[in-house]
């Protein structure tokens, strides 16, 4: 991974936690998740009717590696609240 790719994956990671109050970096999608955190994580979000954003962190290897650098956390999926890193 290049250095301009680390940039831009931080300010993308930066933008969406900064335009929504709640994003989940996840493997795949909330209609599809593949990892049983993700899913099980998905589903707590929609029971509560908490609306939020979700990133697929598998589209891309910048981005899987950069939102675990941006968190300094090596597991996904990855959860902010009003862009605070909850775990």
């Amino acid at each position: 991974m290049n250095e301009n790719a680390i940039v831009d994956v931080n300010e993308l990671i930066k933008n969406e936690i900064k335009s929504n109050d709640v994003v989940f970096f996840m493997k795949e999608t909330p209609a599809s998740p593949i990892c049983g955190f993700s899913a099980t994580l998905t589903q707590m979000l929609t029971d509560l009717g908490v609306k939020f954003s979700s990133a697929n962190v598998l589209d891309s290897d910048e981005m899987r590696d950069g939102v675990k650098k941006f968190s300094n956390w090596l597991t996904i999926p990855q959860l902010y609240v009003k862009e605070k890193f909850i775990g």
